[in-house]
């Protein structure tokens, strides 16, 4: 390949690196492509991590020894992530958001990439030194945000699903109690996990946890160690037991009937602001 000039070489880097988040690329890959030096592209990269780190959009980070070479990781500022939640909590404390049952409309922001994007950055971003080896959710509302925040991680995503499916092939099957009192079921594929793995669970909603206590059962029969569980949203005085490692993007507090709807960002986002 012909050589390109400094500026276009770096705008080039940047798109490569933001477009393959959390994986080591080899700095002999870039070198082949750009015919560059290694040292000209450590110096790149210098410049790329600077202007990131510098409009919070995340660092660079460089593995040493034989395997190594640099990976990007999408950080999200504290306040951004504090003002961004501070946004979604007032679309998600409209008035009629509580449907009958009394369950809560999330569809609409579940259903919007832009927000599932900064919802998984953020999850993703207080993730990261627990090095999952995959994202876990039960099927379906979590599917979005779990599936963006495994893109963030570079890592795959694991579904749970309410009923073994034949295309799956040999499953583990378990019954939990569900948060309104009944037994359900979840079934995962035998060839889905291994032994000794990390799993983080993401999911849409947190109330009497029931199926995060499913997620964690499941995965204690298959010897996999869960790091964290996160969650979109989750009630505030909830009629169940704390979950250790349990972290929360937003709190959610009145029935929409008896009192009113309010949801603002949990916090462990407000304090480190």
């Amino acid at each position: 390949m012909e050589k390109i000039k400094r500026t276009e070489r770096i705008a080039a880097l940047s798109r490569i690196l933001m477009s393959r988040p959390n994986e080591v690329m080899s700095f002999s890959v870039f070198s082949e492509r750009f015919s560059a030096a290694k040292s000209t592209l450590s110096e790149d990269m210098a410049i790329i991590d600077h202007a990131l780190r510098e409009n919070g959009l995340g660092q660079l980070q460089t593995i040493p020894g034989a395997a190594g070479g640099v990976r990007f990781r999408p950080l999200i500022v504290k306040n951004e992530a504090y003002n961004f939640l501070t946004w979604v909590s007032a679309l998600l404390s409209e008035p009629g958001r509580i449907l009958p049952g009394g369950y809560l409309y999330l569809s609409d922001i579940l259903g919007n990439p832009a927000i599932v994007r900064g919802m998984s950055e953020i999850i993703a971003s207080s993730w990261y030194d627990e090095k999952p080896d995959f994202i876990l959710t039960m099927e379906t509302k979590g599917i979005p945000v779990a599936m963006m925040t495994a893109d963030f991680m570079n890592i795959p995503l694991v579904i749970a699903r309410r009923q073994s499916r034949v295309y799956e092939g040999s499953a583990v099957n378990i019954n939990y109690p569900s948060g309104k009192g009944s037994i359900e079921t979840m079934s995962l594929s035998r060839r889905a996990v291994k032994d000794g793995q990390r799993a983080l669970i993401v999911d849409d909603l947190i109330r009497g946890g029931g199926t995060a206590r499913g997620l964690l059962s499941l995965m204690e029969e298959f010897s996999v160690e869960v790091v964290g569980l996160s969650f979109v949203l989750s009630q505030d005085t909830p009629p169940r037991k704390p979950i250790e490692k349990e972290k929360s993007l937003m709190f959610f507090s009145g029935d929409g009937e008896n009192e009113p709807l309010q949801v603002r960002p949990a916090e462990w986002i407000t304090l480190s602001s």
